[in-house]
């Protein structure tokens, strides 16, 4: 679209956005980016008095912004385009609850948490139970609904937040706001995704509760409304709740219209506008001043090379997966004797490499976490658990030395492990088995709780993308190029 439309006076418009993990440039597609974002959000905010900017989580972690700055840098251009109300994804707690309190003392948005009781932790002045805006006479109530941190997010980086059932406080909060604070609306920020392996999820939230219209959502990076998966859904008390999502990166901004005199009675209208570079004869340029004094630090990564590869390895290809699983192999081989395996979990990895030149910057971003290699002694018995739980997802990152074969998730049936092979012999639940993997996944990190119950044997000493930096320097003049055959696979 070229501009938005005139919209009457008694009208409330919701944009929001979700999971654009620090991608304030356009991406390497040439999609999204902070000016251009701007661009749209100024556009409605002038043809609309009633406009609200919302933000449903993970904010940060994905490019180097935020491993050079810690987020501040996201929190001063967000501040630019006048959030008004933000909730928290898990990435938030990437760098601990600390540096989180401290990066989030500077944003000017509202921040609200329904599910989460702060009371014990630094964040607890920034977040409200919820928030009511008042436009025209009319009330509207909103609330933050986030997932579950267990096995989600690093143990220790959440100190001090308690988790409430979702659905339960999602619940309570719409009946106050209904029938004690007056409002005629109900609006759920959230950051639990869309349909998730682990429940709850969006379409349970709004097929399980009563009082709520609309769902915001984040977490799980789904494309939701026009030209993307269905946004409407019967709630329990038998009213039309619209669920959105704009995937991530901020490729896309979601618009809903509310009438502020049919609220509750009306299904409010929804599109998702585009960000493109057709935006960019209209930036203003205050979001690119904003940015300058950070791209140095920046550029000189991402122009720095460290390799040549010699096919292109996307983010989700099991050529990737297989390099960076022998990557964790290689070094827990260096930390200790008789390494049986290794794990890494897919999504840890977070952008692909491309064919020819492989930069300093790029191999950064692949593997952005403060995630360390460890190497564990583990039960058989407790392995199985965790690769049931990856055939869950549809398999996960192994290194060469094991084959895991499995059968998927079905509407009918739960993952099934066939088979593990290990140095050419089946998985002997009663042996212990040497295994490398990084340190969020030896904790029981992406619900492999199994793996906690292990004895430690090493750990290395530096962050997860300088080792792998170390690998590639050891290649020499050797180009990239793994083999691409699963080694979990159905």
């Amino acid at each position: 679209m070229a501009s938005a439309p005139e919209m009457a006076a008694d009208r409330l418009v919701l944009l929001h956005t979700n999971d654009t993990h620090s991608q304030l440039l356009p991406d390497a597609d040439g999609r999204g980016g902070i000016a251009r974002r701007k661009v749209l959000v100024d556009s409605v905010r002038a043809a609309a008095d009633h406009v609200m900017l919302i933000d449903a989580g993970d904010a940060v972690q994905g490019t180097l912004f935020f491993n050079l700055y810690g987020g501040k840098v996201e929190q001063r251009a967000m501040n630019a385009l006048g959030y008004d109300l933000r909730i928290l994804g898990n990435h938030e707690f990437d760098n601990g609850v600390d540096s989180l309190a401290a990066v989030f003392a500077e944003a000017d948005a509202d921040f609200i948490a329904t599910n989460y009781d702060l009371s014990a932790s630094p964040l607890d002045d920034e977040f409200d139970r919820y928030a009511i805006r008042e436009f025209d006479g009319h009330r509207i109530g909103f609330i933050g609904i986030n997932l579950r941190p267990e096995g989600m997010i690093a143990p220790g980086n959440y100190d001090g937040v308690e988790y409430l059932d979702a659905v339960e406080a999602a619940n309570a909060a719409a009946w106050w706001l209904r029938n004690v604070e007056g409002c005629e609306a109900v609006v759920a920020v959230t950051h639990i995704g869309y349909d998730p392996e682990v429940p709850p999820g969006d379409l349970d939230l709004a097929a399980k509760t009563r009082g709520i219209d609309v769902i915001i959502g984040g977490h799980s990076h789904d494309l939701v409304g026009p030209g993307g998966k269905p946004c409407r859904v019967t709630a329990a008390d038998g009213r039309p709740v619209l669920v959105t999502q704009a995937a991530k990166g901020g490729k896309y901004v979601g618009e809903i219209d509310l009438d502020l005199d049919s609220l509750g009675r009306a299904e409010p209208a929804y599109r998702l506008l585009s960000v493109t570079d057709r935006l960019d004869s209209r930036s203003d340029g205050s979001i690119e001043a904003l940015l300058a004094p950070y791209r140095h630090g920046i550029d000189s990564l991402m122009t720095r090379p460290v390799a040549r590869a010699a096919v292109e390895l996307p983010r989700e290809s099991q050529a990737l997966v297989n390099f960076c699983a022998d990557m964790v192999l290689d070094r827990g081989r260096r930390l200790a004797p008789d390494i049986d395996f290794a794990i890494i979990n897919k999504g840890g990895i977070r952008r692909g490499l491309p064919r020819g030149t492989v930069t300093e910057g790029e191999v950064i971003t692949m593997l952005p976490f403060s995630n360390r290699v460890q190497v564990i002694d583990v039960k058989g018995a407790d392995l199985l658990p965790a690769f049931r739980q990856m055939a869950r997802v549809d398999g996960n990152g192994l290194s060469s030395g094991i084959e895991v074969v499995y059968s998927p998730k079905t509407a009918e049936a739960d993952a099934e492990v066939k088979s593990v092979t290990i140095g050419g012999r089946p998985l002997d639940p009663d042996s212990t088995y040497r295994v490398a993997t990084i340190d969020y996944v030896a904790q029981g990190g992406d619900y492999m709780p199994t793996l906690a119950r292990h004895t430690d044997v090493a750990s290395s000493p530096q962050v997860l993308y300088k080792d792998m930096l170390d690998y590639i320097a050891r290649m020499g003049r050797r180009k990239i190029n793994p083999p691409s055959a699963p080694r979990m696979h159905r």
